[in-house]
Formats: structure tokens, C-alpha cells, sequence
């Protein structure tokens, strides 16, 4: 019932709906859950207006009052709702339409996870808030770990987006509407907190920027709302857009808990007591890593998905064990803790979801970017430099960066991030491979398959 995601291996949220759930089961549900929508009610996954429409998935943030982290799924359709229309943008506005600016740098494209942050309802005259706004955003974002340890894998870009109109539509009612430059609006499908945009015109913002792995739209609003776009890009290779209100205080949780879909490729662990057809999960094994149809015992017996950390205690509160419920079924999956942010806003990642996290970060950070070009032969008067992004935990740790000549390790200059040709003390005029390699041993991972992805290397050849 339940099946794996494209080659990403994200799961299809709404696979358990196609065939089971009939349209008759989800008409039902959705007059159930009608006449509190436009408040703080729970939209079931896959129920809603655009649920059997074609489009793209987004998933919809939990109620403002309460701790949900999320409402399940439904469809949208990629380009946003019509808007009124106040004219062109004026010769001022369109200079200023579509600048880049780099916000935080650590270093190419090419060895760091690259982060877009375009805002919509602000006008030319409200730029420098919205770079105000992408800052605190962003920080509220690393201040979660392992977004706090691992900040310097990231470079954050920002985009101005000039609209004609301050604010975006369905802010403060469903009636209001405003002409943006990325069609955001709340009350997409119905559903109040739902933010969605008008992805094509969010597409060309984002191409705009020299490389984007994730992309956050935030809205000039201090309305709740949110939306998460997990698929990935297959034009711009981004792996999933998160919208967001830039006044509201939740927002940033509601952001984190999308990038655990897009980065981490983890299931929600929430669930829906009392819907029809999500009392049991009687489908396949999941293919996200922290969903199971496993308990302890034969999760352990099988060394199945997250048992290297069943009985650890977990940031989010409690031990690691199997708690029933999770993936919207109330029993047939389990979960690795009570409440991480998969379920819960305000709440940290569970274990597996730290170094699932991980994982995903280093699909896209190297710990290794060579300095010096490695296009040509060094000589002796050279030296070989490379740069290695230093961790910000409280513990201090650091990449553990050792130097090769030949495939052998030259153990005297282990933590340099330089070293010079002159010191390798060739004694011939053959020529020579230099190699460095930086290596992050982090507790947070247990995965073999993962630790190999924790490490990169530079190569040069050098000569006397």
C-alpha cells in the first residue's frame, strides 16, 4: 500500500490513498473535517480540494495552537492562484528585481550545501527588511541541531523579489488579495495555513542564484502559515522549496521540519487516531529511516533501520526504542521516539534523525576544497593548500585531516590545512601524488554506509 519514493528514496506520503482510499472515503473525511478548516483544525493526509487534482504534493503545517508538526499532504497546483494586477514594475523596481547577494559564505558552491532564501510581498522600499527578515530566519534554523554544528557547510544566498504590493494574499482574510512577485498567498486549497506559491515564478528567482540545493520562501507576513515542497527540482536540482511566514514565531520550526523531508528524506512521525483507513499500516517496509513496521526486538534481531541506537537517550526527551504510531497510521509503524520534530514543533531531532540529517548536509558539503589548483604538476617552490570548514559544536570536535604522499601517510602533518612541496623531501624526479583528506568521526552517525560519505580528498601531483 505504502511504496518508496522516486530514485531519491523519499516516500510517496500519498501512496497510502491511491487505490485503498477510495474517493468516497476521502469526500467523507474532508465534510468531517469541513467546518473547522479555515481555523486550527487537522487537514488529514491526502484530504483536501486539490487532493485527486494534478500538481504538485506539499505538505500542510500542523494547527497554530497545538504542537503538531504537520496535516498531512495534499496537491496544489504549481502555478499559483490569479492575482489582481497594479501594472509593471517601475524602472527603480526593476533594478533592483532580482539582485543576489551572498549572506553567509563558506566557500564554493561546489563543496557547500547552498541555501536560497527569496522573499515575497516586499517592495523595493522594504529590501533591507527582508534581508533582516532571511538573517533571523536563518538563525533560528542553526540554532537546531545539527544545523548549529554543521553551519559552515552551508552558504545562504538571498534574492530580492520586488512586489508591487507589501504583504501577501489571504493576509489578514481569505478576501484579500495582493499583486507579489511570487503569488504566495494563505488559504491555498482552503486551508488557512496553508502558504503556497506560484513555483514557476519562484523558479526563475531561484535560477538566478549561482547554485541552490534548498530553497525557503518567505512571506512578508506575521500570519501562521507554512507549506513544504519535497520534491526535488529537476530543472535547478534543488531538493525541496519551504515557505514560510517571516513575522511568526513558529515559522522556523515549521521550515526545520521540512528540511527533515528534503535533506533528511524522513518520514513524518505523526498519526491520525480516529480517520478511517490510518487505524493500521499493513504495507511493506518503509523505506525511510526512521519508519518501521520492526519492534525492538526484531528491529535488533534483523539490525534493521535505526537498532545501532535502540535504549540511547534522545535529544528530543526519552529513550530510543519503537513507539507505535507514526508515518499518519496509529499502529503498524513505529517510530523512533515519543516526540521529535517530525511530529512535534519546538521539539529537536531524535538520534536516527540527526544523522539522517547529516547525511543529507554531506550529499552536498565536502569536508575538503582544494586552494591550490590541482591542474598542474607542483613544484618545489609550490605549496599544496586546501580548506576545511571547522564544526561549531560545544564539544569543540574538529575534521580530522591527514596528508598522503603516494598513498602513504605522513603522520607530521596531520591537522595542517597547508603543506609545502619543499617539506615532502623528495629525494628524486619522478613524479609524485599528494593527497589530503578530511574526515569527520562523528558520534551522531552509526551508519557505516553514512561515515563513508563523511569524508573527501584533495589531490595534486608533485615533483621535484
Amino acid at each position: 500500500m505504502r511504496q518508496a519514493r522516486h530514485q531519491a528514496g523519499r516516500p510517496a506520503v500519498r501512496a497510502a490513498l491511491r487505490g485503498a482510499v477510495a474517493a468516497a472515503c476521502a469526500t467523507a473525511v474532508l465534510m468531517a473535517a469541513g467546518p473547522a478548516r479555515g481555523a486550527d483544525a487537522p487537514v488529514k493526509a491526502g484530504v483536501g480540494a486539490g487532493a485527486g487534482a494534478a500538481g504538485v504534493e506539499v505538505e500542510i503545517p500542523g494547527p497554530e495552537h497545538g504542537g503538531d508538526a504537520g496535516s498531512g499532504h495534499t496537491r496544489v497546483p504549481a502555478a499559483g492562484a490569479p492575482a489582481k494586477s497594479a501594472g509593471g514594475l517601475s524602472a527603480a523596481e526593476r533594478a533592483a528585481d532580482g539582485e543576489v547577494a551572498k549572506m553567509i559564505d563558506n566557500g564554493s558552491t561546489a563543496d557547500r550545501l547552498d541555501v536560497v532564501v527569496i522573499g515575497d510581498g516586499y517592495t523595493a522600499a522594504e529590501l533591507e527588511r527582508f534581508h533582516t527578515d532571511a538573517r533571523q530566519k536563518w538563525d533560528e534554523v542553526t540554532a537546531v541541531e545539527p544545523y548549529t554544528t554543521y553551519r559552515n557547510l552551508f552558504n545562504v544566498w538571498t534574492v530580492d523579489a520586488v512586489s508591487r504590493e507589501s504583504g501577501v494574499s489571504g493576509d489578514p482574510d481569505a478576501a484579500t488579495v495582493r499583486d507579489t512577485a511570487l503569488g504566495s498567498h494563505f488559504w491555498c486549497e482552503d486551508i488557512e495555513r496553508l502558504l503556497c506559491i506560484d513555483q514557476p515564478k519562484v523558479d526563475a528567482y531561484v535560477a538566478k542564484a549561482p547554485a541552490a540545493d534548498l530553497v525557503i520562501v518567505l512571506a512578508n507576513s506575521a500570519k501562521y502559515g507554512g507549506a513544504g515542497y519535497n520534491e526535488r527540482s529537476t530543472t535547478l536540482g534543488y531538493e525541496g522549496i519551504s515557505t514560510a511566514s517571516a513575522g511568526h514565531a513558529k515559522s522556523g520550526q515549521v521550515a526545520i521540519h521540512e528540511t527533515g523531508h528534503s535533506l533528511g528524506k524522513l518520514a513524518d512521525e505523526y498519526f491520525y487516531p480516529g480517520v478511517p483507513d490510518y487505524e493500521k499500516y499493513t504495507g511493506s517496509e518503509p523505506g525511510e529511516s526512521n519508519s518501521s513496521t520492526l519492534a525492538a526486538g526484531p528491529m535488533a534481531g534483523q539490525r534493521a533501520k535505526w537498532y545501532r541506537w535502540l535504549g540511547e537517550p534522545s535529544p528530543d526527551g526519552g529513550t530510543v526504542g519503537t513507539y507505535e504510531g507514526g508515518g499518519y497510521y496509529v499502529s503498524g509503524l513505529y517510530r523512533p521516539t515519543d516526540n521529535s520534530i517530525m511530529r512535534v514543533l519546538g521539539k529537536p531531532f531524535n538520534l536516527p534523525g540527526v544523522e539522517a540529517m547529516i547525511g543529507g548536509f554531506y550529499q552536498h558539503a565536502k569536508t575538503v576544497t582544494p586552494l591550490t589548483p590541482t591542474d598542474r604538476t607542483l613544484r618545489v617552490r609550490h605549496t599544496a593548500k586546501a580548506a576545511v570548514p571547522e564544526l561549531a559544536g560545544a564539544d569543540g570536535r574538529r575534521l580530522v585531516v591527514r596528508w598522503y604522499l603516494d598513498g602513504r601517510e605522513l603522520k607530521r602533518f596531520e591537522g595542517r590545512t597547508e603543506v609545502a612541496v619543499a617539506d615532502l623531501w623528495l629525494f628524486d624526479f619522478r613524479t609524485h601524488r599528494l593527497s589530503v583528506t578530511a574526515e569527520d568521526r562523528t558520534p551522531a552517525v552509526r551508519d557505516p554506509g553514512i561515515a563513508r560519505t563523511l569524508r573527501s580528498t584533495a589531490q595534486w601531483t608533485v615533483r621535484l
